[in-house]
């Protein structure tokens, strides 16, 4: 049985418009982190789903019994959820959020994708994967912007660390089946994610339109963070580019 949920964790759905967006949050983290991006996209018409990942929003020891396979399940039902309603479908994520974002891409009919500080490779946290604990510390709440903090964990399992590498190393050898219109945001200084996966992502997919947006003044959680704002904005014009190339 798994545990309740933490409060501001909660999956958000809101529907709207024949153009759908999945939102998917990072490791350890919760829908609270991408929260702001998906209110954005449904006050514009959208029809938004951010689902809450299996094994977040409750307890570390909750996400230690889950598995890397039940986080793709959650993208996957989240888009089989727009897939109902939409004729077209985006998705955005933020780091683990980003790694499952170019999942779907590679193995979906994603219409554009966004991707906010992916992580592909990061040799950090495959070497806290070898650990012999139980819970290292938290990676959570990178954010430089004063008095914001992200809802996740304050420990991390070492066994959910095992399954991120593996996600992780499995979406690398995939990234050239990512050939969706793509923007990939890359903190310029991040503490959790290496700023170098974005532009592993940017060089390795085949996506025909791609662009890298540098973000100057955020750290990880960069949707939490001061250029929240930019990002909102940026992937809004994306949407309706690409909305309106099709209709033409």
């Amino acid at each position: 049985m798994r545990e309740s949920v933490m409060k501001g964790a909660e999956a958000f759905y809101k529907e709207g418009n024949e153009i759908g967006i999945v939102v998917l949050h990072g490791f350890t983290g919760t829908t609270q982190s991408m929260r702001p991006l998906a209110e954005a996209y449904a006050k514009e018409g959208y029809t938004v789903v951010c689902p809450k990942l299996i094994g977040h929003g409750t307890t570390p020891e909750d996400m230690e019994q889950s598995t890397a396979e039940e986080w793709i399940q959650s993208a996957e039902n989240a888009f089989a959820w727009l897939e109902n309603r939409c004729n077209r479908i985006f998705v955005v994520g933020l780091s683990l959020g980003g790694t499952l974002s170019l999942y779907l891409a590679a193995n979906k009919n994603v219409d554009g994708l966004a991707v906010i500080n992916p992580a592909v490779n990061v040799p950090e946290m495959v070497q806290m994967a070898k650990s012999e604990l139980r819970f290292v510390d938290s990676i959570g709440s990178d954010i430089k912007k004063k008095d914001v903090s992200e809802l996740t964990y304050h420990k991390t399992p070492v066994r959910s660390l095992k399954h991120l590498r593996n996600l992780m190393a499995k979406v690398h050898e995939q990234l050239s089946e990512v050939k969706a219109p793509m923007i990939v945001f890359v903190s310029e200084e991040d503490h959790v994610v290496p700023p170098d996966n974005g532009q592993t992502v940017f060089d390795m997919a085949f996506s025909e339109e791609k662009e890298l947006v540098h973000l100057e003044n955020s750290y990880h959680v960069a949707t939490l963070d001061n250029d929240q704002d930019l990002i909102i904005e940026r992937c809004l014009e994306f949407f309706s580019r690409h909305v309106n190339a099709k209709v033409e």
